[in-house]
């Protein structure tokens, strides 16, 4: 980010997967969800600082895809998006630094897919979504564990949208 220039082949996911959630601390990048031929539950992980490909993390705790996930520099969240059954509003949640399946967090405060997801080092905001499309905003406090609460709307209803954050705000 810090210098321009094109893109470099970083290396490979366990399998070649779209729909994926994926987040971050400052020493791994994660990639939760999505589906191949059909959706899986699988994490993997590489090491930011050396090129290489994903390595098997653990599980996600139900099959999922098109979901949103954010994270601390200790926690990864992978939240919503579209399971087995249809839409879920579960938050699973990981610790970076160390390998095994993702925990029940909480629920989010609807079951949606397509959602975009930002945070800060306390907090994750989800926002929009499939449902209508909806303009709902919620969150959770990231070290905790619990269901979203309601954070605001946004301007219209969204879906298949994007965010970022840095440690003030939220696009």
């Amino acid at each position: 980010i810090a210098s321009t220039g094109n893109a470099l082949d970083f290396g490979d996911l366990t399998a070649a997967t779209a729909g994926i959630f994926a987040c971050a601390s400052p020493t791994r990048g994660l990639f939760g969800g999505g589906y191949t031929t059909t959706a899986v539950n699988t994490i993997s992980y590489i090491t930011i600082a050396s090129t290489g490909n994903s390595i098997d993390f653990g599980d996600l705790l139900i099959v999922t895809s098109d979901g949103a996930s954010c994270s601390s520099s200790t926690r990864g969240l992978f939240a919503g998006g579209e399971g087995s059954s249809g839409r879920v509003n579960t938050i699973n949640y990981v610790t970076i630094a160390s390998v095994g399946n993702a925990i029940d967090f909480g629920d989010l405060t609807q079951s949606v897919q397509r959602l975009a997801a930002c945070s800060s080092r306390t907090r994750g905001v989800f926002g929009g979504g499939d449902v209508a499309p909806t303009n709902t905003i919620s969150y959770v406090t990231i070290e905790s564990v619990g269901n979203a609460i309601d954070f605001g709307d946004l301007t219209v209803g969204r879906e298949n949208l994007a965010a970022c954050s840095n440690g003030h705000g939220g696009l």
